[in-house]
């Protein structure tokens, strides 16, 4: 039988890291970030603001929820920051985890 208070606490940890995924514009700075990886050591504003569309303040909103869940990080040179995927995976692994349960509870319930 499943602990769903267990699933519950999961689901809870797992949120906010949800919440910064779940946006479109979140996500597209996320690829763009993934696709400069191999080429550069991060990107600035700017380049993401013509990824997403968004102004500076908006893309730096986003930046500050992504870095928030440790999904990106940046480095400062000077007055310039450069912004990049962090790559602490741990809060991916904790939603690996929680999708995992959540698809048990679902296969017991078909059986």
């Amino acid at each position: 039988m499943a602990n769903f208070v267990a699933l519950k606490q999961e689901f809870a940890a797992c949120s906010d890291f949800l919440v910064a995924l779940g946006d479109s514009k979140r996500q597209a700075i996320i690829i763009r970030l993934l696709e400069a990886e191999k080429v550069c050591d991060g990107l600035q504003v700017p380049d993401l603001t013509e990824a997403t569309g968004l102004s500076r303040p908006a893309v730096s909103h986003h930046l500050k929820v992504l870095r928030d869940v440790k999904i990106v990080d940046y480095r400062s040179e000077g007055t310039k920051n450069y912004y990049f995927l962090a790559h602490d995976t741990e809060a991916v692994a904790q939603l690996q985890r929680l999708l995992a349960d959540v698809a048990t509870v679902m296969e017991e319930h078909n059986r």
